[in-house]
């Protein structure tokens, strides 16, 4: 497993996954000390004097079909996306009249972080909810809030939404780094730099500090778990899409075992109200994640609910809803049948998004909204 962090730190995804491969199916590592990693392995073909003179236009590899598997995903992620995926890094979403997408940034003793933050035309009197959004692998806030479409879901309800952008210096393919111990507790690393963020954003805007949210896909989710432990005086309520709980991984090692056969987590000391999505068909974050995530945070002696969908609906799913004495669903887990690694209901224009449904942003808002900081706090 050491050699096998070695090779990710280096940059040798691909190579650092057959080794774990290799260990989980109980090879030896002579076996693997067989492989010349200096080979470079491809079709050669041989050139005349007139194509040596001629540029060759590369052909574009194949876009996988289907569901990526661990290695394809690794391979993906290597090249800065999915094959055949549109990610459009550089394009804005569409804004109504009278809204915003400001670009900012927060610096402290922690670093600093650019975010862009949405600002509704449709503002209430009072000051409004605030949703932190982190985007997962590769992806960068204009495309999360393209994919997603939470913008358009947020200006219905008047509520301002934020998206940190994770930097290519602190994290190669820019995920947040929920696997290192550094950035997995109150007042260091990320977690500082996004509650860090959200002070910015009380201080400057008019935002109710009572109604603050986090949610995230696949990194980003477990970086939003993350934060719902580290801040539960910061944040009301928590959207946990294709991530993992809170202590799933100590290093990248672990992380690639958490991410493929899925992670225990530990109950958390105190409870915050999550709502949970997650593909059965996911391949590149095992489902069984999502189980673990919402075990993390299941109050005792709430009744449990099931909901079930059929596929005229798009998608059809699982749901089970925790509720109080109140009625209010105190957690949520989603299991969309079918679904891959994507944020569900969201927008072909940006990555990762599987437009079938169900609309993961319209319910995580609707979570969101039955919870306030001080109303859990009260009971």
């Amino acid at each position: 497993m050491t050699r096998a962090t070695e090779l990710t730190r280096a940059g040798k995804l691909i190579e650092a996954t057959e080794l774990i491969q290799l260990l989980m199916q109980g090879q030896t590592a002579a076996q693997d000390a067989t492989i010349d990693r200096d080979v470079i392995e491809g079709d050669f073909v041989a050139l005349d004097e007139d194509q040596m003179a001629k540029p060759q236009a590369k052909a574009k590899p194949a876009a996988p079909k289907g569901a990526t598997g661990m290695r394809e995903t690794l391979r993906g992620l290597k090249t800065g996306g999915l094959a055949g995926r549109n990610i459009r890094h550089s394009a804005e979403p569409d804004l109504p009249e009278g809204a915003q997408f400001l670009t900012l940034t927060h610096s402290s003793s922690h670093g600093s972080r650019d975010y862009r933050l949405y600002v509704p035309a449709n503002q209430p009197s009072g000051p409004m909810p605030l949703v932190v959004m982190l985007h997962g692998c590769t992806q960068s806030p204009e495309d999360f809030a393209i994919g997603t479409g939470m913008n358009a879901v947020a200006e219905e309800s008047g509520c301002l939404v934020a998206y940190p952008a994770q930097t290519q210096a602190a994290n190669a393919q820019k995920c947040w780094n929920w696997f290192r111990p550094e950035d997995q507790a109150r007042g260091q690393g990320e977690p500082a730099l996004i509650a860090g963020i959200v002070g910015d954003i009380l201080r400057d805007r008019s935002a109710d500090a009572d109604r603050v949210y986090v949610a995230g896909l696949s990194a980003g989710g477990a970086a939003a778990a993350i934060m719902g432990d580290a801040y539960p005086d910061v944040f009301a309520g928590v959207g946990v899409h294709s991530g993992l709980p809170v202590g799933s991984a100590r290093d990248m090692g672990s992380a690639m075992t958490a991410m493929r056969s899925g992670a225990a987590g530990q109950k958390r000391a105190e409870s915050i109200p999550t709502i949970i999505f997650h593909g059965t068909a996911d391949r590149t974050v095992h489902p069984d994640n999502g189980v673990a995530v919402a075990a993390q945070v299941v109050p005792e002696g709430l009744d449990e609910q099931h909901t079930q969908s059929g596929p005229s609906t798009g998608r059809s799913y699982n749901r089970t809803s925790h509720d109080d004495d109140n009625g209010r669903s105190m957690v949520e887990h989603w299991k969309i049948d079918g679904a891959g690694h994507a944020w569900a209901g969201g927008q072909s224009g940006g990555s990762y998004t599987d437009p079938t449904g169900p609309d993961a942003s319209r319910e995580m808002l609707r979570f969101f909204l039955q919870h306030k900081r001080a109303a859990k706090k009260g009971g």
